[in-house]
């Protein structure tokens, strides 16, 4: 079973956004796959439910609790879980979390507010036991990104110069918040334009693939 750890101390950075389209591009190749939600807010366990509603597309089972009781109601079958943490969480929050942890993922928002903030996160994460071991790896996302233009560019150029390295780039596009509210994500379509969104996920599943 691997367990990927979506995590940032800025709210409405993406996390749910990177966590349940993470879901559904696994279940879409057959895996079982569960998002335990640890946001208040529950957005990815409602994202869950409005999924199955919809017969046609592989379900995500969705969980909200603490990491002791949530593991320990795994079912048995399942082979990826993706932690979908609060905002503003703590080194005390997030200590349990990183201990299940195989890999990080850390979405990041091309402007100076959320590169500090992003900053100040990596630098705690950084200095935690199971990265500085080398344990767990951390991967940075740039997210909703407009490559064309010099903001995003110097964006994803600050981001290479953390400590970990800059596993994707997501380009900025309201078919996420569209299909987020309706259970579904961009891996659910096959049309042209939604293949160019699916071919900027190609580098952080093959980091993930790599990493865990």
């Amino acid at each position: 079973m691997q367990t990927i750890l979506v995590a940032s101390s800025k709210g409405g950075c993406g996390k749910t956004t990177l966590a349940t389209n993470l879901a559904a591009a696994r279940a879409q190749k057959g895996r079982n796959v569960v998002i335990i939600d640890a946001d208040r807010q529950h957005s990815s366990y409602h994202w869950c439910a409005r999924r199955a509603e919809h017969e046609h597309l592989p379900g995500v089972l969705g969980m909200d609790g603490s990491p002791s009781q949530t593991f320990d109601r795994l079912p048995p079958d399942t082979e990826l879980v993706i932690i979908d943490t609060p905002a503003g969480i703590t080194e005390y929050q997030l200590t349990p979390w990183l201990e299940r942890a195989d890999a990080v993922l850390v979405p990041v928002l091309p402007s100076v507010i959320d590169l500090d903030a992003t900053t100040t996160f990596v630098d705690m994460l950084h200095a935690m036991p199971p990265v500085k071991r080398g344990k767990v790896p951390v991967g940075l996302v740039g997210n909703r990104l407009k490559p064309w233009t010099h903001a995003s560019q110097d964006a994803v150029a600050l981001l290479r110069d953390l400590p970990f390295p800059v596993v994707g780039a997501l380009r900025d596009s309201q078919a996420y918040v569209l299909l987020t509210g309706l259970g579904k994500s961009i891996f659910d379509y096959a049309s042209e334009h939604v293949r160019r969104h699916q071919d900027d996920w190609r580098k952080p599943l093959r980091w993930i693939a790599r990493n865990t």
